[in-house]
């Protein structure tokens, strides 16, 4: 047990064992973990589902754990999608994941390998978990929640694998789970009259690409959105430096 003072005020912080960090970590990762399960089934089956082999699921789980990327690339390579067009795409969609390390408290964790797992495993639950707690993390706890989260979602994928291997027939409209989950995160983020103007950077950015360039809307349209985000953060800090000024 140590005692520190902050702001004046002393603070008690009792020092846990590892086993009990681990504990802590695995339940903080119950909530969102146990509803990345159903998306990971859909993953795994939409896997099989496109001809590609099984181990696609796991491969994609680990190589490139991020759930919006993996129900992406699936797609993209069944369509035999340019290398390094699925690269900058991959970098588009997960580039949110740079700001997320501002605030993510990867410095508790001392050791090198598992601080290197801990930017690997940056997700965006394991960052809402952090973000919505105030308590102290310590490394045992982060890492093994993050740990959980990939648990999870790799075990949804060999789920769905096994499901759609023992399925007579194919399942329709799983293609659509990608776009229901950015559907989701769209109306969440809606509620915020503050992203309305990203709503309509986003809306703007897609008409222009379907106009532009048809062949290639995603891609067009992620680098126009990424764009007109830079600029508006530009402006908006611009507009917050006049109005602490005044």
């Amino acid at each position: 047990m140590s005692i520190e003072t902050e702001a004046g005020a002393p603070e008690v912080r009792v020092k846990r064992p590892p086993r009990e960090e681990v504990a802590r970590g695995v339940k903080d990762s119950l909530a969102a973990g146990l509803g990345m399960v159903p998306l990971g089934v859909a993953f795994g089956l939409l896997v099989v589902q496109a001809g590609l082999p099984w181990w696609i699921a796991p491969a994609l789980s680990v190589a490139a754990f991020a759930g919006s990327v993996e129900l992406l690339l699936i797609g993209m390579i069944a369509a035999a999608v340019p290398l390094a067009t699925i690269a900058l795409t991959t970098f588009l969609v997960n580039f949110r994941h740079v700001f997320y390390a501002f605030s993510f408290p990867l410095h508790v964790v001392g050791n090198r390998a598992a601080r290197a797992y801990s930017v690997y495993a940056l997700i965006d639950e394991a960052y809402a978990v952090t973000a919505a707690s105030r308590e102290r993390w310590t490394g045992w706890r982060l890492v093994s929640m993050q740990l959980s989260f990939q648990v999870y979602w790799v075990a949804g994928g060999l789920a769905g694998v096994a499901l759609a291997s023992a399925l007579p027939g194919t399942i329709k409209g799983l293609e659509f789970a990608l776009c229901a989950l950015f559907v989701t995160l769209t109306l969440d983020a809606a509620r915020s009259k503050g992203q309305v103007p990203s709503l309509l950077l986003a809306a703007l950015s897609f008409a222009v690409a379907v106009v532009a360039a048809p062949d290639a809307i995603l891609f067009v349209a992620l680098l126009l959105f990424t764009a007109l985000l830079f600029v508006r953060h530009l402006v908006t800090a611009r507009r917050f430096r006049s109005v602490s000024d005044a």
